[in-house]
């Protein structure tokens, strides 16, 4: 099949769809060689195209007839030389990384390394085709109709975030129909955002919908990736949870959510992975950014850049030093802002965006860019203040404008009700809004994002329920997860009978949720914990993707009282604004003495 082949343009990056056809633009400053390729809706390639155009390392052109719907992938030449830190391999297909939609999954059996598997040699090309085991790009209709919506800009002290996974949320929910559960649909319909409204929360924060992989490992165990951590996409939501199809319908299907959330003045809130990508390290698949030009998007160990610097724990950590990783990341914030109409982030691992040479710098250039975009001004900027490098926790330690997840919080509120001793001073400056950490800097009490619980760690139910962790079901010897969670039981190992041990855990249950909603700061309550979620255990279900994981509507008694409880309580918060303070205790007089 022939196409005829316009010099294009070199920005945007990515595919965009024009009436006669679609531009396509990628950045590599070292390729000798690009092709564009596409597919038929079965994944068979159909015709491939050389990019001839090169502007400021942009490959571009446009191809007349292209339209919405078409997917498409890239084969990219250039220097095989793992040691010096290139990995081209033309025989490989690779992810568009500016792609707004990916079609199909990962096969770990066809041969996705760029190296020679069975020689075990990581300096050998593989030069087998990996198209069969690649998901492929889609050209995808940017039209919505999004009519009136409006985001509801809840002031951060005003909100009350709730943490929730798209699928196990609704996957059980009977008021759902049966091919809207665990979807986007499923949070949008309306028993959900009935469910959301009732308890009162302003936002829901959303584990990772960027367009992620199943792990190899997990794979061959039958299991798969249900948290997300996995990111193939930056600009992708994820397929898994669209009701309707994987070739653009996803995209239409998460704006449709979005827009039905707004409409309720329930703010969306997406848990973001930009520290590391699902390539690995120098062992790991080529899929996308290894292949485009792997000295580029990763950080590479300076004397030996046939590896990778790891402040992740994951086997890679993006470049963001390299202005055009930086570019592709703000790239990425603004379009889930202006096509997707978000309402702000929570930024996985951060402190490895904060990485300058080796520390952690509030001068960094990803706080420097972020703060000086207009578009994302008015967005909630949150981080997980800490990554697995040497100097890693910050929590406090984050400029101004930015929220950050207060694992200080977590810690002493649980110390405290466990009844550990020398807690009442740290308590008290949790329950005031943490100023020890955020008076000085210019900061306020909503600086501080409290939580007692959050999707990685034990449940409510499971903090009160056990002593140790229980993660067997993940197949690794219970070797994986945190040993260090605070929880204690009540003397009794996990579910019982005993009713004095049951009615002490609920009261202690009441006892955080409180604590929780009466805090200044904003509260973070991890979705379940209103009605006793438990994961029997398991404190780290990455993989479980499962009735181990999913919410249970089936609710006895006592999880009905612990919901109406909640109700009452976030309800409580947002009729008493003093409970969600803008400025910290100034230790004055409100009114005179006397008269």
């Amino acid at each position: 099949m022939s196409r005829t082949l316009l010099p294009g343009k070199p920005y945007p990056l990515g595919a965009t769809a024009y009436k006669r056809g679609t531009n396509f633009a990628i950045f590599s400053e070292a390729a000798t060689r690009v092709d564009l390729c596409f597919f038929d809706s079965q994944g068979k390639q159909i015709d491939c195209i050389t990019l001839r155009e090169r502007t400021a390392h942009v490959w571009h052109g446009f191809v007349n007839g292209i339209k919405t719907g078409q997917l498409y992938g890239y084969r990219i030449d250039g220097p095989w030389d793992p040691q010096h830190g290139h990995r081209f391999n033309f025989n490989k297909l690779l992810v568009d990384p500016y792609a707004k939609s990916l079609s199909g999954s990962v096969d770990w059996k066809q041969p996705i390394f760029p190296y020679d598997i069975a020689s075990g040699d990581p300096l050998k090309m593989d030069t087998q085709d990996s198209a069969d085991g690649v998901p492929k790009s889609v050209v995808i209709d940017t039209r919505f109709h999004w009519e009136d919506d409006s985001k509801p800009q809840t002031p951060l002290p005003d909100s009350v975030i709730y943490e929730m996974h798209v699928k196990g949320f609704s996957i059980r929910n009977p008021m759902v129909p049966e091919n809207l559960r665990g979807t986007y649909g499923g949070v949008a319909h309306e028993a959900s955002i009935n469910y959301l409204k009732e308890l009162g929360v302003t936002a829901v924060e959303l584990l990772p919908v960027h367009h992620f992989i199943d792990e190899g490992h997990l794979v061959e165990k039958g299991l798969t990736d249900y948290w997300g951590y996995n990111t193939l996409g930056f600009f992708a939501p994820m397929s898994r949870y669209c009701s309707c199809g994987d070739q653009g319908e996803q995209v239409i299907e998460f704006k449709a959510m979005v827009k039905a959330l707004h409409a309720s003045g329930i703010e969306v809130i997406l848990d973001v992975v930009y520290n590391h990508t699902c390539e690995g390290n120098h062992l790991g698949p080529v899929l996308c950014w290894k292949g485009v030009c792997n000295s580029t998007y990763y950080r590479l160990v300076e004397d030996d850049p046939q590896h990778y610097m790891d402040y992740t724990g994951t086997g890679n950590t993006l470049n963001v030093q390299n202005p055009q990783v930086l570019k592709m990341i703000m790239d990425s914030l603004r379009y889930w802002v202006t096509d997707m109409h978000v309402d702000g982030f929570r930024f996985d691992l951060a402190a490895a965006l904060a990485r300058e040479l080796h520390d952690v710098s509030k001068l960094s250039s990803f706080f420097d860019t972020i703060h000086q975009d207009p578009t994302l001004a008015e967005v909630k900027l949150i981080a997980e203040p800490w990554d697995v490098g040497e100097g890693g926790y910050q929590v406090g330690q984050f400029p101004v404008l930015w929220a950050e997840w207060n694992g200080k919080y977590r810690d002493t509120v649980r110390r405290y009700w466990k009844g550990d001793g020398g807690q009442l001073s740290d308590f008290a400056y949790r329950l005031t809004g943490s100023s020890d950490l955020y008076q000085f800097d210019g900061r306020k009490p909503y600086a501080s994002i409290n939580f007692i619980t959050a999707h990685d760690g034990f449940t409510l139910c499971d903090l009160v329920s056990y002593n140790q962790k229980h993660n067997e079901a993940n197949l690794d010897d219970n070797r994986d997860g945190s040993d260090n969670n605070d929880a204690w039981n009540m003397g009794v190992e996990g579910p019982t009978d005993d009713p004095a041990v049951n009615n002490l855990r609920e009261r202690q249950m009441r006892n955080f949720l409180a604590t929780l909603m009466l805090s200044q700061g904003v509260p973070m309550l991890c979705g379940g914990d209103e009605v006793a979620r438990s994961q029997r255990g398991n404190n780290n279900c990455y993989c479980q993707d499962n009735e181990l994981s999913w919410f249970d509507w089936n609710l006895d008694d006592s999880r009905k009282r612990l919901r109406d409880f909640t109700r009452k309580l976030i309800h409580f918060r947002l009729a008493h604004p003093n409970l969600h303070r803008r400025k910290f205790f100034q230790d004055r007089e409100i009114r005179r003495k006397g008269n």
